[in-house]
């Protein structure tokens, strides 16, 4: 099995910056896009931002511009940079990965236990 463990998350004032990270371990074979989602109270999860195992990037529409994404395949780990925080930010970040397993190569869609970032105005 492979396990993801959110850090970073946290309190911060408005315009600061958070950088989350996931580290995952357990039976990794191969790990192909990682991401993040957030959930906020009462609001469907959605996307953040994911990446590729190449690098690609895509981001959801209230970050671009503001959140990087990024990933060190050696040590299985993505990261987040959130810079210029607004309270809307407020939610519990979640990370996820899509392993691939050994042979017979099913992909599992793998997510971690979440992380809280509160965003104060």
């Amino acid at each position: 099995q492979v396990q993801l463990v959110e850090s970073g998350g946290g309190l911060v004032q408005e315009g600061g910056s958070l950088r989350l990270s996931c580290a995952a371990s357990g039976n990794i074979f191969r790990l192909n896009a990682m991401g993040w989602h957030r959930q906020a109270p009462g609001k469907q999860r959605e996307l953040v931002a994911r990446i590729s195992s190449g690098g690609s990037t895509n981001y959801g529409d209230s970050v671009k511009g503001r959140f990087t994404i990024s990933r060190d395949n050696a040590k299985n780990t993505v990261y987040l940079q959130m810079n210029s925080l607004k309270p809307e930010d407020t939610a519990v970040y979640y990370c996820n990965a899509d392993h691939l397993e050994p042979p017979p190569y099913r992909t599992l869609a793998v997510w971690g236990q979440g992380t809280l970032v509160t965003v104060s105005s």
